[in-house]
């Protein structure tokens, strides 16, 4: 017969047996291949690129220095690497940041002359004790590691800035890409190791100096290989308000799924923002551990790349708000 004593551990094995349990059977399956998702319909071509070193057994982070590179460094995207539109000053500046699953990150804000900014952003992480570095800084640091000091003020970009002088008028607008946008990337290896970048050329003819949330870990990107990671794209000022990606994985971490998660932290942002919300607009894109996709934002527009097994394709987000 069971003593008292002996039928109170009984009851707590079973009862911690039974919790084990449940966690267990509630934890999604891991996929069977990578997956890489990007932010915007030119995350397709990124995407690609990446997939490229993920099919054959690469490394997450190997893989979305390439994938981002696609758009850094073509000229018709406007809004990362070369090509894209300068700010009021007539001057390409980039931003970007990168993070492992370890928690490690480098980012650089303000580079200018450099196609690459991710690359800068990672070797910040690997060769620095430092994790942001910024202008002239970042510039220096990036040549001492053999990066070429070129022109990124193509000639559309440059007409296109001489067309804005003629009103000098500064109004974000949402979705539209020639003004300001992003591309966000998060990837999961077949070591289900996650990874997560984040560039841009910022809002077009933004005060010189200015940086948004696209360089900031916790704003622009996060990544926690216990949890999982999440990007944004849109104003990046009201990114860094609710340190948008950091609050989508704390999400994950409470129990939310990755789709729940960005709801979760977009509807709390208009709760707090009221009518200053509007006319604005905020994307979350997100993706747990096991390769489970998420995404929403504020308005109507935004769509995400995911390439799933070698299935590429674009998605609509959900949204809060109607425009």
């Amino acid at each position: 017969m069971l003593s008292r004593k002996d039928f109170i551990k009984l009851g707590a094995a079973v009862s911690v047996a039974s919790v084990a349990s449940k966690l267990q059977s509630g934890t999604p399956n891991r996929k069977k291949g990578p997956v890489v998702v990007s932010t915007w319909d030119f995350g397709m071509e990124a995407n690609a690129a990446a997939w490229a070193i993920l099919s054959s057994g690469g490394y997450s982070l190997d893989a979305i220095v390439e994938g981002v590179a696609v758009p850094e460094r073509d000229p018709k995207v406007n809004t990362v690497g070369l090509g894209g539109f300068p700010d009021r000053d007539g001057r390409v500046t980039l931003d970007a940041c990168i993070m492992d699953e370890q928690l490690n990150c480098g980012s650089v804000a303000c580079l200018e002359y450099i196609v690459h900014p991710a690359a800068v952003a990672r070797l910040v992480m690997e060769k620095t004790p430092h994790v942001m570095l910024t202008g002239e800084g970042a510039l220096r640091f990036a040549l001492e590691q053999g990066f070429k000091k070129e022109n990124l003020l193509t000639p559309q970009a440059e007409a296109a800035w001489k067309e804005w002088l003629k009103k000098a008028e500064y109004e974000p607008k949402p979705n539209w890409e020639l003004n300001h946008d992003t591309i966000g990337m998060l990837a999961l290896d077949q070591q289900s190791r996650l990874a997560g970048v984040c560039t841009t050329s910022g809002m077009a003819w933004k005060m010189h100096g200015r940086v948004g949330d696209s360089p900031i870990i916790g704003a622009g990107l996060y990544v926690d290989g216990e949890v999982g990671g999440a990007t944004c794209s849109g104003l990046g000022e009201e990114m860094i308000r609710i340190a948008a990606s950091h609050s989508v994985v704390e999400a994950m971490r409470s129990g939310k799924s990755a789709q729940a998660a960005c709801e979760a932290v977009i509807r709390r942002y208009y709760k707090r923002r009221g009518d200053k919300a509007h006319g604005k607009q905020l994307c979350l894109l997100a993706m747990d551990n096991a390769g489970n996709v998420g995404a929403f934002s504020l308005m109507p527009g935004f769509v995400y790349s995911v390439n799933c097994n070698g299935t590429n394709e674009v998605r609509k987000a959900a949204y809060l708000l109607d425009e």
